[in-house]
C-alpha cells in the first residue's frame, strides 16, 4: 500500500522547503541606502548586526510580537534600527525612517525570494489528490496575505490553510504549532498527516511528537543531513522526490 493512500493531509514549511531567500540582507539594505543618497552599509557588519538584533527581538517578543500585542511595523522597525547600530550606523530618525520604509517594503513583497521549481506544482498535486495542504510557517502575517500569493503560492489553489506564528502566538518547535494545524485542516488525526520540512529540530522531531509523519528535505546538501538520517528521519533532496515515494510502497516515515 502506498504511503498516499494513508494520508489526508499534507504539511509543509516555507522558507528552505517551498521557497528561498535571493541574494544577501546587505543588498536589500544597500539598495535602501543608495536610494536616498548615502553609501552602502558593510554587508558582513549589518549581516552580524541582524543576526545579533533578530534574535533579541525574538527573545523579546515572540512570534513577532504577538503576546504584547506590538504591530509587526514596530517589531521590525526595532529589529532593523538595532541591526544598523549593532552594524556602526546610527541614522538620524528622519534617515532611519526613509531607509526602513523601503527595506520593509522590499521584504513585504516577491523581491527577496525565489520559488523553487517543484513548489507549486508538488502542492497542487496534493490537492488534486484530494489531500488538504497546509502551510506552517515561523513567518508573520505577510507570508499569508502578501508574500506567498505574489510568488504563486496561493490558498485556494496551491494550499488550503496556513498556520503562521506571527497569527498564532506560538512558534517551532512548540508540538502546540502542530497541533493547531491538525484543528485547521478540520481535525484530521496525526497518523493520516504528513509534514514536510528542512529542520530537525523545528520540522521533524515536533512534528513526530505530535504523531505526524515527517520527511526532511536536503535542498542544500547540508552536512547535518547525515545526522539526520542516522537519528531516524527520511531524508530526500526535493519534493519531486516526495512524490514519487508517497505513490510508491516503498516509505516509512
Amino acid at each position: 500500500m502506498s504511503m498516499l493512500s494513508r494520508l489526508r493531509c499534507i504539511t509543509v514549511d516555507v522558507t528552505g522547503t517551498l521557497i528561498a531567500y535571493k541574494g544577501d540582507l546587505g543588498d536589500y539594505y544597500c539598495m535602501a541606502a543608495k536610494a536616498i543618497g548615502l553609501p552602502c552599509p558593510d554587508y558582513k557588519r549589518v549581516h552580524e548586526g541582524f543576526k545579533l538584533a533578530y534574535k533579541e527581538m525574538a527573545t523579546k517578543y515572540p512570534c513577532f510580537g504577538y503576546a504584547a500585542k506590538m504591530p509587526n511595523v514596530v517589531w521590525w522597525k526595532t529589529c532593523v534600527r538595532d541591526s544598523f547600530i549593532r552594524a556602526g550606523y546610527d541614522y538620524d530618525e528622519e534617515t532611519f525612517e526613509k531607509i526602513f520604509r523601503r527595506i520593509y517594503s522590499s521584504f513585504g513583497s516577491s523581491a527577496p525570494y525565489t520559488v523553487f521549481a517543484d513548489s507549486q506544482p508538488f502542492l497542487r498535486w496534493a490537492r488534486e489528490k484530494g489531500l488538504k495542504v497546509g502551510i506552517i510557517s515561523n513567518a508573520e502575517y505577510r507570508y499569508q496575505d502578501v508574500i506567498l500569493p505574489a510568488l504563486g503560492l496561493r490558498q485556494g489553489t496551491e494550499w488550503d490553510f496556513g498556520v503562521f506564528s506571527g497569527l498564532e502566538g506560538v512558534e517551532k518547535p512548540n508540538p502546540r504549532i502542530y497541533e493547531i494545524a491538525l484543528e485547521k485542516a478540520g481535525n484530521i488525526a496525526p497518523e493520516e498527516t504528513l509534514y514536510i520540512g528542512d529542520s530537525f529540530r523545528k520540522d521533524y522531531v515536533p512534528a513526530k511528537s505530535v504523531g505526524m509523519h515527517a520527511i526532511l528535505l536536503d535542498r542544500f546538501k547540508t552536512p547535518d543531513a547525515q545526522e539526520w538520517k542516522k537519528s531516524g528521519a527520511l531524508v530526500l533532496p526535493d519534493l519531486v522526490a516526495v512524490q514519487d515515494g508517497l505513490t510508491s510502497d516503498k516509505f516509512n516515515c
